[in-house]
């Protein structure tokens, strides 16, 4: 593979990554103009909805750079059907381009290699698979979403140095159950800024009256999801405010009220594939799993994650209380101060 062209896709990956969680659920893409060997127009996908990545890098090229000299670098394969734009791949086409460098194919199946058909059809050099693995990973939820059939999950916990994540009996001051520092919290609130939705089941809402929302830093944010088999949750607590819109699963009934969508499922089949699959439906291409425990080691035990985020505070002793997920034995990762979190991933 030529140096040059691994250049270039990288800073076509550097574009892809401003567009953040912005272009949710379309992925991130970056695109760069290449004439006689330097970079002459840059592209990416700003915001859901509005240009793509080709078109914004194709509307910053002077005219002084004739197409047919030019080679267009993207990190993703031009779309080929018309959504919310025109197609990326006949815009490239009627420009008369002489050459496409493709980071990875598209997975959603309007595209899936009908983009890199058009351009060869028409005549211009395509290669494809430089940066493969790194463009698949700029877009791992959107590649899971669509390969997958499901969100992008995140396992997401602090605890104990002795494993638990929560005293019990709950103190009456939520500060003695605190253990991650501002700047985990910083960090976990960032995180819910990047993802569609948060999950939680009923004891974590009935314990700790979550906003599950983003505060700490500037962000949107995500869709609140609620396990209440039951609707026992009192409906004066946080979850039920319109801060962010709220899915409640339960098995009770289905109702639209306001911000408030009551979905029913069947809690006596396999509920987690339920789930998933109604994430699915609602193009939610990413979740983080917040708790509890019973919650958290569903996931596990179904195998049903894709990274897990571990706090733990080595300073920190309950002696007992609510146990943290099993879950495989931690192994250092990022360390600050008393502080450490453990990453995995199994994408």
């Amino acid at each position: 593979m030529e140096t040059c062209d691994l250049f270039f896709m990288r800073e076509a990956i550097s574009l892809a990554l401003k567009g953040g969680a912005k272009v949710a659920p379309n992925p991130m893409v970056g695109c760069v103009i290449v004439y006689a060997n330097k970079v002459v127009a840059r592209g990416y996908h700003h915001v859901y909805g509005s240009a793509h990545a080709e078109v914004n890098a194709v509307n910053e090229l002077d005219k002084t750079y004739p197409p047919k000299d030019c080679t267009v670098y993207v990190t993703l394969e031009p779309c080929s059907h018309f959504g919310k734009t025109p197609p990326c791949a006949n815009l490239l086409v009627e420009r008369g381009f002489a050459k496409v460098v493709i980071g990875c194919l598209d997975p959603n199946p309007l595209v899936a290699g009908k983009g890199m058909a058009l351009l060869k059809t028409a005549g211009i050099a395509v290669k494809h698979g430089v940066l493969e693995s790194e463009c698949r990973q700029l877009n791992k939820r959107f590649f899971t979403y669509h390969e997958k059939k499901r969100p992008y999950i995140f396992l997401k916990w602090a605890q104990t140095a002795d494993g638990f994540i929560s005293r019990w009996p709950l103190p009456n001051s939520k500060s003695e159950n605190w253990i991650s520092s501002q700047m985990a919290q910083q960090h976990v609130h960032a995180m819910r800024a990047m993802e569609a939705a948060i999950l939680v089941g009923k004891n974590t809402v009935l314990a700790d009256n979550p906003q599950l929302n983003v505060r700490l830093v500037e962000g949107k944010n995500p869709v609140r999801l609620v396990i209440d088999a039951r609707l026992e949750i009192p409906e004066t607590l946080a979850i039920y405010n319109s801060t962010a819109p709220t899915v409640i699963y339960n098995a009770l009934k289905e109702e639209e009220r306001g911000a408030i969508t009551f979905k029913k499922l069947d809690f006596n089949k396999m509920l987690l594939p339920q789930l998933v699959n109604d994430l699915w439906q609602r193009q939610l291409n990413s979740v983080i799993i917040e708790g509890g425990t019973h919650v958290l080691n569903q996931f596990i035990e179904q195998n049903l994650w894709d990274e897990a985020i571990v706090f733990v505070n080595s300073d920190l002793n309950f002696g007992s209380g609510i146990k943290a997920p099993r879950f495989l034995p931690l192994s250092n990762k990022f360390t600050n101060g008393q502080e450490k979190q453990h990453f995995f991933n199994t994408y």
